[in-house]
């Protein structure tokens, strides 16, 4: 899929599951290698990112099944189990993988070297390396502090008590998985509440992960034990359609049995406040995570001033929200987001350009942006490598008057391959190339 067109719709319907949990789906991988017995998966995202921690596992020794569609069985092969790998851990795209296995493989008795596609060696990684540092980890990386890492071994891990600068769900899942490795309780202390998917998998997995409000600490040289994993839908990858239905007129969908852990759902806390029609039925736990199936109906949205402790809950969803913010009435602003600066792209800036070249009045900020009510006219548009720029876009075809085309959209494979047949089967219009 290298080019969508997207055109204006007349209505989405049905009932369906996206993939799973991106986030679960690496943690699942990760911490399932590390634990002592067999871990079955099932629900797993089969995409890029996701497969890039598979591949990492299998290469430092861990025998992983593939036994259906979305269902794994990994031979655990205990918390000092990895071999060393065969040449450098590649994880592509996938900046989760680089940051928490940075983490984990600072602890290990061997070196080695992650590195990524052309997009990932541009992302920041001094976040990551500057604590690392700090617990005793010896790591290089280029002058920019970007990839390729190379990570001695052998170096003895000190836990620290780390006040985190900015609200990062990776770099606490870092320093935890470094954690596991030091010499005493490791303490991190976030200034806002991130997603927290490692801490209850850990705690899924029988290691004790204690929070005293927003500080999590761990103490090293315990053990993980195997268990069995469902991964819930990925509520960011519902996010597209939960936003499609909320703007195209006469839409109702369900999203069955989406994740809606309370640190992930800034996205729909932010939608209600915009006047949106949501409601989460059917809610239950599984697996330690909570799940609901989500009902979304066409909604006459308005703007607001987005609150900032909800900006960290809705980090990833920030790209199809600013296409509801140009279909709602008045005025949204957004502050507190330069987190969206260092995503797969500049989220910001490649987001307000793309919004005024279909019509939309948005002017970026050095955190946030600002946009307006606006008739969405159509357009051309870049996906800048960046999955989900290029989905958001495909949502503002919904409501354009031209249709917009999105060059490059191989990289919806990162997160989300079947993104153009589920949107279809539920009423997008879209050609394919």
């Amino acid at each position: 899929m290298k080019t969508l067109f997207s055109k204006k719709s007349a209505g989405l319907k049905g009932s369906f599951r996206v993939p799973g949990d991106k986030s679960i789906s690496h943690r699942s991988i990760m911490l399932g290698s590390l634990a002592d017995g067999i871990t079955e998966v099932s629900g797993f995202l089969e995409a890029e990112d996701a497969l890039a921690t598979l591949k990492a596992f299998e290469s430092m020794g861990v025998k992983i099944e593939r036994t259906g569609k979305g269902k794994l069985r990994i031979h655990g092969v205990g918390i000092d189990g990895l071999k060393k790998p065969v040449g450098d851990i590649d994880v592509g795209n996938s900046g989760t993988s680089m940051r928490l296995l940075a983490g984990l493989l600072a602890g290990q008795a061997f070196d080695s070297v992650l590195t990524g596609d052309n997009s990932l060696t541009k992302r920041p990684m001094r976040r990551v390396l500057d604590p690392l540092s700090e617990m005793g980890a010896v790591v290089e990386s280029s002058d920019k502090g970007t990839s390729p890492l190379k990570i001695s071994g052998g170096a003895p891990l000190q836990a620290i008590d780390y006040i985190m600068p900015m609200g990062s769900a990776q770099v606490k899942s870092c320093l935890l998985l470094a954690g596991l490795y030091a010499e005493g309780e490791t303490r991190v202390t976030e200034p806002a509440i991130t997603r927290d998917h490692t801490e209850r998998m850990l705690k899924g997995f029988g290691y004790t992960v204690n929070r005293e409000g927003n500080t999590i600490s761990l103490s090293g040289g315990g053990r993980l034990s195997a268990a069995s994993i469902d991964v819930p839908a990925d509520i960011s990858s519902a996010a597209f359609f939960i936003v499609a239905a909320c703007i195209v007129p006469d839409s109702e969908i369900t999203l069955e049995h989406v994740g809606v852990n309370p640190s992930r759902t800034g996205i729909i806390d932010i939608l209600l406040q915009m006047g949106a029609n949501i409601e989460l039925t059917n809610q239950r736990t599984v697996g330690g995570e909570l799940v609901a199936d989500i009902v979304v109906k066409s909604s006459e949205l308005h703007g607001i001033e987005i609150p900032e402790e909800l900006v960290p809950l809705a980090i990833d969803e920030f790209p199809v929200l600013f296409i509801a913010a140009a279909c709602a009435t008045g005025k949204t602003i957004l502050t507190g987001a330069e987190e969206l600066r260092v995503k797969e792209s500049d989220r910001i800036q490649v987001m307000a350009d793309g919004l005024q070249a279909i019509g939309v009045d948005a002017q970026a900020t050095a955190d946030g942006m600002i946009i307006n009510s606006s008739l969405i006219a159509g357009g051309e548009i870049e996906s800048h490598d960046d999955h989900r720029i290029a989905m958001a876009f495909a949502v503002a075809g919904l409501r354009s008057e031209q249709g917009i085309k999105i060059n490059n959209c191989e990289n919806v494979n990162t997160s989300f391959p079947s993104f153009a047949a589920l949107a279809e089967q539920c009423g997008f219009k879209l050609d394919i190339a």
